[in-house]
């Protein structure tokens, strides 16, 4: 069974990107072709979303805590992500591919924020998958900078502390505007979120994989929407709840 075939594929994938560095390892590679070869997959993933109707696909690229990472290592991913903004932003447009960057931008070199704000400009509405990239991100930072917004709202008299609400915090979180994500894939056989998405993962569909990154070829990517098919999503009601719905439009 192919993806294409399926009738219940997830609207939103967001995914964490994990084991480049362990991939090079075993091959006695630099980590920095892990990384390269990470970015082919992506090339191949972001195809695979147009042709099989994922509108909406979340990648985690650059964590607030890689920054810890070793500073050559660093200074190499920033680099890479310059470059791929250059060579992949026509490409994308050319696909139907909208881009678009959340975190905290303003930490990155001045160079790589400006060229960022240029591309985000560059795509035309309406995409037939909207790519967004989560750099120097964290879950946390994410809440508190909606948190920091609510309290502006208030102080300056828009809205009363008793009026904010789930929704209130909801529409300053970073992909307010686009579906929660349906399904969330992480690569390299660890089994937590490290920070990522903490707000909107809330009743996300989790999928683990042992794969490193760079063998999540289209296969791999197809083995995940077919098991988020298979899956029931009740969201906090009853099985039986469910299907009476089902039954119901059956008989309309």
């Amino acid at each position: 069974m192919a993806s294409k075939d399926l009738e219940y594929l997830p609207n939103h994938v967001a995914i964490i990107m994990d084991g480049n560095g362990r991939w090079a390892r075993q091959r006695n590679l630099e980590r920095t072709e892990g990384h390269l070869e990470g970015l082919e997959r992506v090339r191949g993933l972001v195809q695979h979303c147009v042709k099989v109707g994922v509108e909406f696909l979340t990648l985690f690229a650059f964590s607030s805590e890689n920054w810890q990472r070793p500073e050559s290592e660093v200074t190499y991913l920033l680099h890479l992500f310059v470059r791929a903004i250059e060579n992949e932003a026509n490409q994308l447009e050319e696909n139907g591919v909208r881009l678009a960057f959340i975190g905290d931008l303003e930490a990155f070199p001045n160079e790589l924020r400006e060229k960022i704000k240029s591309i985000e400009k560059s795509f035309p509405p309406n995409p037939k998958l909207l790519l967004t990239i989560a750099a120097n991100y964290g879950g946390r930072w994410d809440i508190t900078q909606a948190a920091q917004k609510v309290c502006e709202s208030v102080l300056s008299g828009v809205i009363r502390p008793e009026q904010i609400n789930i929704d209130t915090i909801a529409k300053k979180m970073s992909l307010s505007e686009i579906p929660e994500p349906d399904l969330l894939i992480r690569t390299g056989g660890e089994k937590r979120l490290s920070n990522y998405l903490l707000w909107q993962l809330a009743y996300t569909e989790l999928y683990f994989t042992e794969k490193y990154w760079p063998e999540f070829d289209v296969s791999a990517f197809e083995e995940a929407l077919i098991a988020f098919s298979r899956r029931e999503r009740r969201f906090g009601k009853t099985h039986e709840q469910i299907h009476s719905k089902d039954v119901e439009s059956l008989s309309q």
